[in-house]
């Protein structure tokens, strides 16, 4: 009786075991390959982050930079707030589409042209221009009161077809700066 129960707990033992290695084995199905993917992965996703890092602390120091030159009225410094955004933009490089928001780079860049045009520089901030509109064709971004970054940035870049030019009321522009544009208009022809 007592072999009995000794073979009947040996058998158990036995199919625990068995049953341990099957299941055990079970969980290793993967491969050494399936664990380098892996590591890649979290090590891209690593790089991927500090690139988010690195952009967002650049266009915070430019937008930091651009709310002094608002402040101080100071065109060097709208020249800086403008080349450090520029900069932000330029060390993205091409693998880090998708890494930052498309509206957090048109804002940033949108503003470095901007800058750019306030400081003095409009050769620099036409060439930024064409360079906005190739990276976010067919995209604009909207003032406060509703007016067209595009339709402004050509109107003041001089992108405008002169016959639009003189159309202020298709233009949409701020009033402030169809004002302006009429006035110059006017004494252009004096």
């Amino acid at each position: 009786m007592e072999s009995r129960r000794n073979a009947k707990s040996l058998a158990a033992r036995g199919a625990c075991a068995l049953v341990l290695t099957f299941s055990l084995g079970a969980c290793f199905l993967g491969t050494d390959n399936d664990a380098a993917e892996g590591i890649g992965f979290r090590q891209a996703r690593f790089e991927e982050m500090k690139v988010i890092r690195e952009y967002r602390a650049c266009r915070t120091e430019g937008m930091e930079l651009d709310r002094k030159a608002l402040a101080s009225g100071s065109s060097g410094t709208y020249l800086a707030s403008a080349r450090v955004l520029e900069k932000c933009e330029a060390d993205l490089g091409p693998g880090a589409n998708g890494a930052i928001t498309d509206g957090e780079r048109m804002h940033a860049y949108a503003l470095s042209v901007q800058n750019y045009l306030k400081g003095g520089d409009v050769a620099r901030a036409r060439d930024n221009f064409d360079k906005f509109q190739a990276a976010f064709p067919h995209r604009d971004l909207y003032y406060a009161d509703g007016s067209s970054y595009m339709s402004t940035m050509e109107a003041l870049l001089g992108r405008s077809e002169p016959w639009t030019f003189g159309e202020f009321a298709n233009l949409n522009v701020s009033d402030q700066l169809k004002s302006e544009m009429r006035r110059l208009h006017y004494w252009k022809d004096k």
